[in-house]
């Protein structure tokens, strides 16, 4: 049998590749600093290639991949890998997410600790040869309390380890359920009340569209005096501008970095100016054990795919396999349309999804649900970390409770998927259809009939059915600038409870949600966007 033939395009901890070197039926070829026609030669021949984030698999470097199966990313971001070219020659592209776990909570702990104490700066005094007690004076995080704004497997780390200092833990995260909650030993609150009542702010979200920014100048503004930050997320979600002016004021107490929103870190950056502010140039993953247990993660991936056939692991998985899943495709994205409609809808943390699905092939529930899941999911732990593979267990793991459900006899449609998304003691229905085998359409919210289709920006409004609600809804928009492609209104009684859903040309800001939510006859306001995929 001829090996199996590995390409390492990045230099990867070789103690870490030891389910392949081991193993007689793969060879292993390293070739690092690879780029352009170079790299495409080399992948050419390769049955595998393994990166870390030095090395870019772009679509001309596939170009001439005709025995390529897996990429392996010795890492959690694929940004540096052009997964839909990946998925069109029918690669599988996999990822090691959770092997940097415990480096990035400990970084985030030492980082809070540095900070609290004035670390760095009395190391920098006692080596200019000071000896200058009085100057580092710290805090206990004895008795404080921890806001976690975000609580998935890096936040719940923090929060245990925070515990054992004897700090109270609130946390925000709209998808961890009560008992996940109490497991990690944290109290849920509101984005308001954690951000009010902590004396330390600890950031372990993705950078999405909609966490991009959350803390903002008025969300900082909500800070306890002298409060502090930790951010060893992603730069993006904190607004540096804000922060530092905060910072120089007095009215953050201190900051502790390790990511930024641009990195490198321009040398002339305001923060490195900054005495209250301790940085490090995102060191979250760099550790060795890091480093080996995410090569042992992607490689026992590989292995398991090129001998075992085991896609399992795949980002891609849902779009990578055999003739079935031509069927299954545009039903997978219309249940992850679904799911980000059904996400957008919810008004409080979601603890059951049942998925409802009525068409050939029993075979399919499965899939769906993971389908749905990725985009119920999606915003709380990046779309890039959500797939049909891992979705069912982030759900699990976030207390979510899933339940399939096949719907027999005569449907309206051949192919129709239901999600009842269960809420704050509430469940909402979102209904889908496709139409012509490949078209998806929104058919149902609740009890109201639709026909939409779930792309671009939706916003979506309860209204009283009086006379003027549209007009006044399209002056609101139109005043703020945002012009309305379509919109469907939708109603059970003349008079009674409406329902509208109305696709714009770019998401609403808060504020203007909020405007639309205080005229008199609106009941609920939410919007939700759709990219290529869902």
């Amino acid at each position: 049998m001829t090996p199996f033939r590995v390409l390492v395009a990045d230099k990867i901890a070789r103690e870490g590749l030891a389910p392949l070197a081991s193993d007689p039926r793969f060879e292993l070829v390293e070739r690092t600093g690879l780029k352009g026609e170079d790299l495409a030669a080399a992948i050419a021949d390769a049955d595998a290639v393994l990166v870390r984030s030095a090395t870019k698999i772009t679509r001309e470097s596939l170009a001439r991949a005709t025995r390529l199966r897996v990429i392996g990313r010795a890492g959690v971001g694929v940004d540096t890998i052009d997964v839909e070219a990946a998925t069109e020659k029918g690669v599988a592209v996999m990822n090691a997410p959770a092997g940097n776990t415990i480096s990035a909570a400990e970084l985030a702990c030492a980082l809070l600790l540095a900070l609290v104490r004035k670390v760095p700066a009395a190391d920098q005094s006692m080596k200019a040869g000071a000896w200058n007690r009085t100057s580092f004076g710290g805090t206990e995080l004895y008795r404080k309390t921890l806001g976690l704004v975000g609580a998935g497997r890096v936040g719940g780390e923090v929060a245990r380890r925070a515990r054992a200092f004897g700090m109270r833990v609130l946390a925000y995260d709209p998808f961890l359920s009560p008992d996940a909650a109490k497991e990690i030993g944290a109290e849920l609150g509101d984005l308001e009340t954690v951000l009010r009542q902590s004396d330390v702010i600890s950031l372990h979200v993705p950078l999405t569209d909609k966490t991009r920014g959350m803390l903002g100048p008025a969300q900082l503004a909500l800070l306890k005096p002298g409060a502090m930050i930790v951010n060893a997320a992603r730069g993006g979600v904190l607004d540096e501008a804000a922060m530092i002016a905060g910072l120089q004021s007095g009215a953050i107490g201190g900051a502790a970095l390790d990511v930024f929103d641009q990195e490198p870190l321009p040398a002339d950056h305001p923060l490195r100016q900054l005495p209250n502010v301790v940085l490090t140039p995102h060191l979250g993953a760099s550790t060795e054990e890091a480093q080996l247990n995410v090569a042992v993660e992607i490689a026992e991936s590989v292995r398991a795919a090129l001998v075992d056939g085991d896609y399992s692991r795949a980002v891609n998985a849902a779009l990578v396999g055999g003739e079935r899943l031509k069927r299954l495709l545009p039903l997978l994205d219309l249940a992850e349309r679904l799911g980000r409609l059904g996400a957008a809808l919810a008004r409080g943390p979601i603890t059951a999804v049942e998925v409802r699905f009525g068409g050939e092939g029993d075979d399919l529930l499965r899939p769906l649900a993971a389908g749905a899941l990725i985009g119920i999911l999606a915003e709380a732990v990046g779309a890039g970390a959500v797939n049909v593979v891992n979705a069912l267990h982030l759900a699990k793991a976030r207390g979510i409770k899933v339940d399939r459900t096949r719907l027999d006899g005569p449907q309206d449609y051949a192919d129709l998927v239901e999600l009842r998304v269960s809420h704050g003691g509430v469940t909402t229905h979102v209904a889908g259809a496709l139409l012509g085998s490949a078209h998806p359409r929104v058919v149902g919210i609740d009890a109201f009939r639709l026909n939409v289709i779930p792309s671009g920006q939706l916003l979506i409004l309860r209204n009283h059915d009086v006379p003027g609600v549209i007009g006044r809804v399209g002056t609101l928009l139109g005043n703020a600038g945002i012009n309305i492609a379509e919109y469907h209104q939708a109603r059970l009684s003349a008079g009674g409870e409406a329902l509208a859903v109305v696709s714009v040309d770019a998401p609403l800001p808060e504020g203007l949600v909020g405007s639309l939510g205080a005229l008199k006859e609106v009941r609920q306001v939410a919007q939700v966007g759709f990219v290529h995929g869902g």
